[in-house]
C-alpha cells in the first residue's frame, strides 16, 4: 500500500482502515478498491484482528466514484465510460462488497463527514454505522446521472429504511443528515463530531469481546430471514 491512498493500522485487536485522499473527498476509485480488498484480505488472514473500523481522512467519509478517473481510465482502454465502469463493478466492486460481508470480524463504519454515491453502499455494508453529527448521506445517481445506486445500496437501503424511503432518496437526491439517518434506522447512532473517535473506540472494544465469528453468523441469519418463512427461520 505504498501509494498511501489507504492507511492500515492495527492496535489492541482493532484494525483501522482509513480512506486517505482527503483532497478528493476519498473517492472509491479503482486503485482504492484494490487497496480495500488487500486490506480485507489482511484482516481475514490475521488472527490478531478482532474488529475492523473503516473511516475517511479529512472532512468526508467518501464522495463515491471518481468521475474524472473513470473518464481517463475508460479513454485509455478505448471503452465507453459505461462499459468500463460495468467491467470494474463485476471484477472489483461487487467482490469488495461480498468480501466485506463475509469477514469473520465485526465491522464499524466511522462516518466522519459527507458520504455520497458509492460511499453510501460501502458504509452500509458495515455491521454498525456511527456518524458524526455534521455528516450526511447523499445519493446523486438518478437525479444527476440517470442510473441506480451501486455498491450494494439498492440491497441495503430498503432493508434498513423500507422501500418508500429508499425510493424517495434515490429519485429525489436529497441529503439526509446524520440525525435524520439515525431516526430512520439507517445508522446505529449519531454523535457529536468531537465524540466520534471515542464512541467508535468504545464500540470497537465492546465488539472485539464477542465470540469468534459471531458477527458473521448474525449477518447470515438476518439476511436469510428475508427469504425464509417463520418455520424455516426458527430452524436457522
Amino acid at each position: 500500500m505504498a501509494d498511501k491512498v489507504l492507511l492500515y493500522e492495527l492496535s489492541d485487536g482493532i484494525a483501522t482502515v482509513t480512506l486517505n485522499e482527503p483532497q478528493k473527498l476519498n473517492p472509491i476509485s479503482l486503485t482504492q478498491q484494490r487497496r480495500l480488498r488487500e486490506a480485507l484480505a489482511q484482516v481475514r488472514g490475521d488472527p490478531q484482528v478482532d474488529v475492523l473500523v473503516i473511516t475517511g481522512a479529512g472532512k468526508a467519509f467518501s464522495a463515491g466514484a471518481d468521475l474524472r478517473s473513470i473518464e481517463a481510465d475508460a479513454a485509455a482502454t478505448g471503452k465507453s465510460k459505461g462499459a468500463w465502469a460495468a467491467g470494474v463493478m463485476v471484477e472489483w466492486t461487487n467482490p469488495l462488497v461480498t468480501e466485506l460481508r463475509e469477514l469473520p470480524v465485526p465491522v464499524i463504519a466511522a462516518v466522519n463527514g459527507a458520504v455520497a454515491g458509492g460511499g453510501v453502499g460501502l458504509a452500509l455494508a458495515c455491521d454498525i454505522v456511527i456518524a458524526a453529527r455534521s455528516a450526511y448521506f447523499y445519493l446523486p445517481f438518478t437525479p444527476r446521472l440517470g442510473i441506480v445506486p451501486d455498491v450494494g445500496a439498492t440491497w441495503f437501503l430498503p432493508r434498513l429504511i423500507g422501500q418508500a424511503r429508499a425510493t424517495g432518496l434515490t429519485l429525489l437526491g436529497e441529503r439526509v443528515s446524520a440525525e435524520r439517518a439515525a431516526s430512520w434506522g439507517l445508522v446505529w447512532s449519531c454523535v457529536d463530531d468531537a465524540a466520534l473517535h471515542e464512541s467508535v473506540r468504545q464500540t470497537a472494544h465492546q465488539l472485539a469481546a464477542l465470540p469468534a465469528h459471531a458477527a458473521l453468523e448474525a449477518r447470515r441469519v438476518y439476511e436469510a430471514s428475508y427469504g425464509n418463512d417463520l418455520a424455516t427461520q426458527l430452524g436457522a
